[in-house]
């Protein structure tokens, strides 16, 4: 263990954060996301792990981009239904650590599966939500 890092964030979920760079892009995957097909480059497992809870545990060590869209969500599909509760509850665990932060972008289905393609690392998750995946986009950590 150490001190002031969430023990949500695991080892090797911690690592991955470090070795990420500005502009690298980190997928919090639900449950039912195919994260072996889409980015089997670094996949993490998370099962039984909440989105939401993992935000709150990795935002106050990672910088989110300033530049480019930082958080990017999934668009619902034609006759699908977003529900409003899962953005409302991953930003109210985002604007914890960054209160400033826009609401995330959304993007079509396939654009975000090849997003996801190029992704440094991905987390699959235990959450159940639909269109519950969110992609952070890392940015320049500020010199103190």
């Amino acid at each position: 263990m150490l001190k002031g890092i969430d023990s949500i964030v695991s080892p090797e979920l911690l690592k991955i954060l470090a070795e990420m760079g500005h502009g690298d892009e980190l997928v919090l995957a639900d449950a039912h996301f195919p994260g072996n097909t889409f980015c089997p480059q670094n996949v993490l497992r998370g099962d039984g792990l909440q989105i939401p809870d993992l935000l709150k545990g990795i935002l106050p060590l990672l910088e989110l981009d300033s530049y480019d869209d930082p958080l990017i969500m999934m668009a619902a599909v034609e006759g699908d239904e977003l529900d409003p509760q899962v953005e409302a509850d991953y930003m109210a665990a985002v604007r914890d650590s960054v209160p400033e932060a826009a609401a995330p972008i959304r993007i079509d289905r396939f654009a975000f599966y090849d997003r996801v393609k190029t992704a440094y690392a991905c987390v699959m998750t235990g959450t159940t939500a639909k269109y519950g995946n969110i992609i952070l986009k890392k940015g320049v950590t500020p010199i103190t």
